[in-house]
């Protein structure tokens, strides 16, 4: 299979790392505004380079293409790459409004190609436990969960680019650092009833917000906890994901969120626990998640399936960050969202979503 990419900027360098460590898939051509760095990346891995994304679609090997850009330009791309009869691999978040995510899904279901998101954890081995033992009912009914991302982005961080946190291109931490821990809370638990958050920009020079605190109701009746900052003084502290039920606790944290940090279940002795955690937490990384997404990519066109995280899985993702600003009063990302957004004052607002 054939693979393009667009956008050479740092998340690129990871798909192609999949791609080329992926069997049955080769990186032919990539594409990027910028000369000097698409000819740079393309002497890299062996690719064709362009400065134009149509002229590279045109090509009619291409079978695959990831979208590599700032998120604000994801659609536009994706689905010029859709009407030439290209899947897609898009990064995260699939857009920055709903409008743009469905025309993304509408381009793919006209022109029969198929699009996956890119939310990697979901292929962690402690993530993949914890999923297990939710659909085995391991839990009982469910309390509640949290989600936290507590890391640090700089102002070097948001300088570096002119569209890193700007509403246009990027978004703030709940767009572009905590979308992968709604995804997994979406993934694991179900939809989302009901929203109360506050946004806020504290520390950084930024249009979008810097932290975000939310709390959700599921559908199913138990609750959430969100917490996300790029202010944590001085680097990355912590990535955590938690599950509390009537018959079972499981944390899996650290700094990224692959450790199984708490496991404790009542059909389960405390001995077995430790062993399990320990057998688990040998190899917390696995497959890096971008080559599982990829290679997945591949199997679903070959077995003509849905990809495992598909376009209405990363719209769901997406609209919760949405409905978290707009429950914060965030009045230009609720226009994003669809619905008019309760005030301006960042004070506690409830939502039903």
């Amino acid at each position: 299979m054939k693979v393009a990419i667009i956008g050479c900027g740092h998340i690129a360098h990871k798909h192609a790392e999949a791609i080329r460590l992926t069997e049955g898939m080769t990186l032919c051509a990539v594409c990027d505004t910028n000369r000097i760095t698409v000819e740079a990346f393309a002497l890299q891995y062996g690719a064709d380079a362009y400065t134009d994304a149509e002229t590279m679609l045109g090509r009619k090997d291409i079978e695959l293409v990831c979208i590599c850009t700032p998120s604000g330009l994801h659609a536009g791309l994706a689905v010029m790459a859709a009407e030439a009869g290209k899947h897609l691999v898009v990064e995260k978040p699939i857009a920055l409004t709903l409008a743009d995510a469905d025309a993304i899904a509408l381009a793919c279901r006209r022109h029969g190609v198929k699009c996956a998101v890119v939310h990697p954890n979901r292929f962690r081995p402690a993530i993949v436990q914890l999923r297990r033992a939710l659909a085995e009912g391991r839990f009982g009914k469910l309390s509640h969960i949290s989600a936290n991302v507590r890391w640090n982005r700089n102002q070097a961080y948001y300088d570096q680019a002119f569209w890193r946190g700007t509403k246009a291109y990027d978004g703030g931490v709940l767009m572009n650092q905590a979308i992968h821990q709604l995804d997994l809370m979406l993934w694991l638990m179900g939809p989302v009833a009901s929203v109360k958050a506050m946004t806020a920009t504290r520390l950084r020079k930024m249009e979008c917000e810097d932290v975000g605190i939310a709390v959700v109701e599921f559908a199913g009746g138990a609750l959430g906890v969100i917490e996300a900052a790029a202010t944590v003084y001085p680097r990355n502290y912590e990535e955590s994901l938690a599950v509390f039920g009537e018959r079972g606790t499981a944390v899996i944290g650290g700094a990224t969120a692959n450790w199984i940090r708490h496991w404790s279940f009542e059909d389960m002795e405390p001995e077995a626990a430790q062993r399990f955690l320990q057998e688990t937490n040998r190899d917390p990384f696995g497959v890096p998640g971008h080559q599982c997404i990829i290679a997945d990519m591949r199997d679903a066109v070959r077995e003509d399936r849905e990809p495992a995280v598909t376009a209405e899985d990363g719209r769901r993702a997406l609209k919760l960050v949405l409905d978290i600003c707009r429950g914060a009063g965030d009045e230009a990302e609720a226009e994003a969202a669809s619905a008019a957004a309760p005030g301006s004052d960042n004070r506690w607002e409830e939502t039903a979503i």
